[in-house]
């Protein structure tokens, strides 16, 4: 099956007793056992519920992985993940991530004993420094947010695998239809399905997906365990969203590449980041290891913060807001608002500007997008 018939097909099978076409939505909390400890596959929806099986059978499919699992939120897939590590663990993760992703990891488990060195990953020279004998997770964001950075991911999937480390790599910026990691080594693969794979901005939830079925039986377990897990309507719209992705990806995509080429043109506008651009440092690499380059695009104010900040407030058609991948436009300014965590020097090390802005590109005509950005820059 090709992948964007496995996008509208993937996880659905008309329901046996009616026959419709779309997984019903179970809103049960638990299920009648013919006997003790007998059941027909259900038994209490923490652990199991048809309609999240539905979309977990989804989402593995549409990754290539083993078995995938269903989540509240994409930090509560991204905490369920980190749990596979033990107390006195190291990870090497990027540099540029998400900020909720760096204060899950700062905050909360470097105080329950497990370390974190934050690398430039599109280096594989800085990755294989990284490792340390105790080093058990390599942690990735390909598309990184909210630079766009690119990293080779068979080329780090091999240093990690080398040293027998776990290989995890938070896909949500590209989605399955753009990239699929587990194909270039990964091990594990996470998503906020709040982003591309809903692309309606009306849900939160999130993904893992692993190769290797051990893996996945221990996910399993953490995620029944702790429960951080979605409700069946989120369940549902994600997986209602995701037979949409190919054809809203298309147009994210194209929308982006329109909008990166005209940033680049605008005197005000000092840089630009955009792997679908040539001259973006890891172009040649996402054109291997993606379809196309996304629906992201970042870029700096040639001026102070106050620069972007008018920028920002003026744009009308792009909504000032955070989060990312729904069909309307969106502005935001990362070191204030989503990357808020990461201390500033932290910040600025990585190559996060306080002036940097991001948008998510929507699928709105892109000339309106243009325009709208033409009156903001002349705001600035």
């Amino acid at each position: 099956m090709r992948f964007d018939t496995k996008l509208i097909h993937a996880g659905s099978s008309p329901e046996p007793i009616t026959g419709a076409i779309m997984p019903p939505v179970f809103y049960s909390s638990t299920y009648v056992q013919p006997a003790p400890a007998e059941h027909k596959g259900y038994e209490y929806s923490r652990t199991g519920n048809p309609t999240r099986r539905a979309l977990e059978s989804c989402v593995a499919g549409l990754e290539g992985g083993a078995a995938g699992y269903g989540f509240s939120s994409g930090m509560g897939a991204i905490d369920t993940v980190v749990r596979l590590l033990s107390a006195g663990d190291h990870v090497v993760c990027g540099n540029d991530l998400y900020g909720g992703t760096h204060r899950l990891f700062t905050q909360v488990y470097r105080r329950l004993g497990l370390s974190f060195d934050f690398v430039n990953t599109t280096r594989t020279d800085e990755i294989e420094r990284a490792f340390r004998p105790e080093t058990k997770m390599l942690w990735l964001e390909s598309p990184s947010n909210p630079l766009l950075g690119i990293t080779d991911l068979a080329a780090a999937a091999r240093i990690a695998k080398a040293r027998g480390a776990l290989v995890v790599v938070d896909n949500t910026f590209a989605s399955p239809y753009l990239q699929r990691p587990i194909e270039h080594g990964a091990d594990v693969v996470v998503h906020s399905t709040t982003k591309y794979l809903g692309g309606h901005s009306d849900i939160v939830g999130g993904a893992a997906v692993c190769k290797d079925p051990g893996i996945g039986e221990r996910i399993g377990f953490l995620q029944n365990a702790a429960g951080a897990i979605p409700g069946p309507m989120d369940c549902f719209l994600v997986h209602r969203g995701i037979k949409t992705l190919g054809v809203r990806m298309e147009r994210h995509c194209a929308n982006a590449e329109k909008i990166a080429a005209f940033l680049g043109e605008q005197k005000k506008v000092a840089r630009v980041h955009y792997p679908g651009l040539p001259g973006h440092p890891g172009h040649e690499v996402a054109r291997k290891q993606m379809r196309r380059f996304g629906g992201m695009v970042a870029f700096e104010i040639d001026g102070d913060v106050a620069a972007s900040v008018r920028f920002a407030k003026a744009t009308e058609t792009f909504s000032l807001a955070e989060s990312l991948g729904g069909v309307e436009s969106l502005v935001e300014l990362p070191a204030a608002m989503t990357h808020a965590a990461i201390p500033r020097e932290e910040r600025i090390a990585a190559g996060l500007a306080d002036g940097l802005v991001r948008l998510s590109v929507g699928l709105e005509d892109v000339d309106d997008l243009i325009e709208d950005l033409e009156r903001a820059l002349a705001a600035v």
